[in-house]
């Protein structure tokens, strides 16, 4: 299993594409218990000017999140999120994750730099603060 150690200033992660879909803004919205009518109501969306509903900043947290804790492998804890949104996730579209570590701290952290982006620019931007503990062997072999 991969560790700490191996993690490296300028890493990569893979990029992430998620479809951005109707259900996934409303389920999104629901399961952080956003019940703001411009997360699952298009037409009371459109009224207060947006073209449809949109993702909120819990669903995009959770998403970035995930991002970062499936390259690093399920031993990754999250110590920091700072994000900021941008452009708007509507449905329909497709967000595009990219991450770049971006240091490495003393304390045996990362940090990874966050970008998602859709077809209206960046809708995400930021950092997220991990630790990665040692590799570890198989059970009975050593580390």
């Amino acid at each position: 299993m991969r560790g700490g150690e191996d993690v490296r200033v300028g890493e990569e992660l893979a990029p992430l594409e998620i479809a951005v879909t109707r259900t996934l803004i409303v389920a999104g919205a629901i399961a952080s218990r956003d019940y703001q009518d411009v997360h699952h109501d298009a037409e009371l969306a459109r009224e207060k000017g947006s073209p449809d509903i949109f993702m909120n900043i819990l669903t995009t947290n959770g998403l970035v999140g995930r991002y970062v804790t499936d390259h690093f492998g399920p031993s990754t804890v999250i110590r920091r999120v700072a994000i900021r949104l941008g452009a708007p996730n509507h449905p329909g579209d497709t967000m595009v994750l990219t991450g770049t570590v971006t240091a490495l701290g003393e304390d045996g952290t990362a940090e990874v730099s966050v970008v998602g982006a859709n077809g209206l620019g960046r809708h995400v931007t930021g950092t997220v603060t991990i630790a990665v503990p040692p590799a570890t062997g198989a059970p009975g072999e050593a580390a």
